[in-house]
This record gives structure tokens, C-alpha cells and sequence, in this order.
């Protein structure tokens, strides 16, 4: 019962954190603000101030960005449901040694099948590619994104609004 209110107590100040920092769509999308920087100076202050102004519409598109990675490698989700399953079941249903006619099957055996089994299926399964391919392709549509987005009139005000 604490481990489901700890979750809940997570859940909800994830929820105050960082989903209150969403911004709305239309003002995500809005190609009126949509312009190429004169140069790399304004680049680098139109990146600095739009990651920190849209980071938690980048947040959501960094986990699209991941379930899509994970729906469309298959052999990682099996990879991983099969160690992860593999784990759980020996925990819960090999605690102490079996006897299998004149073999003893301890826990530690049992993890070594599931590692000599796992791992090569993990390794098959290709994990660094797809975490790659997730942080090249995230850093390329937010740093993408936040660099033709000109910053809003607000963007003038907050830098009055530190030194104050």
C-alpha cells in the first residue's frame, strides 16, 4: 500500500513539474514565428531561450520519439520482456534449489541460462542503435525547432525580469 501511495505521490509532482510547463499547441506550431536566424549568434540565443520555454512540449516529443523507437523494434521489446519475465519468474518460483532427477538447479544456474540466453538476443536486438538513433533524431527536431522559432515579445521581459 505505501509502494502504490509513494507512485501516486510521484505521478502527481511529476504531473505539477513538468506537464504544467506544456505549452499549448498553437503556440508550439505557430509558423507565424517561424523565421531563419540572421546568424549563429541568434541562433545560439534562440536555442538557450526556447529549450527552456518549450521544455516540456520537448519532453513529450522526446518520449514520442522513444515509443516509437520501441514500437517499431520488436526484437528489443521480446529482449527485453524475455529478462525481465525471466527475472521475475526465477525470483518468484526458484527461491530454493530444485531437484530434476540427479541435478540440482539453483538460482544461479538459473540466471546463467537467462544471461546466456538474454544477452545475445539484447545484443541482437540492436539497444544501442535505437538509443542513438532516439538521441540523434530528438536532438535534431528540438535544436531544429527551437532555432527558426523567434522568441516571443515575453522573451524581451524576462531578461528585465533576472536582473531584477
Amino acid at each position: 500500500m505505501e509502494t502504490v501511495l509513494r507512485v501516486t505521490e510521484t505521478i502527481k509532482s511529476f504531473r505539477e513539474s513538468r506537464l504544467s510547463a506544456l505549452r499549448p499547441p498553437t503556440e508550439f506550431f505557430d509558423y507565424n514565428r517561424v523565421s531563419r536566424p540572421a546568424d549563429l549568434n541568434q541562433a545560439t540565443h534562440r536555442i538557450s531561450y526556447n529549450t527552456r520555454y518549450f521544455s516540456g512540449n520537448y519532453g513529450v516529443v522526446v518520449a514520442l520519439l522513444a515509443v516509437y523507437a520501441l514500437i517499431t523494434n520488436l526484437s528489443l521489446i521480446l529482449a527485453v520482456i524475455f529478462l525481465v519475465g525471466g527475472f521475475a519468474a526465477i525470483n518468484r518460483f526458484a527461491v530454493d534449489p530444485i531437484q530434476v532427477g540427479e541435478h540440482v538447479v539453483t538460482q544461479k544456474s538459473l540466471y546463467t541460462g537467462l544471461f546466456v540466453i538474454g544477452i545475445p538476443l539484447l545484443w541482437f536486438a540492436s539497444p544501442f542503435s535505437t538509443f542513438f538513433w532516439l538521441v540523434g533524431a530528438s536532438a535534431v527536431l528540438i535544436l531544429g525547432h527551437a532555432s527558426i522559432m523567434e522568441p516571443g515579445i515575453e522573451s524581451e521581459y524576462s531578461t528585465v525580469q533576472d536582473a531584477v
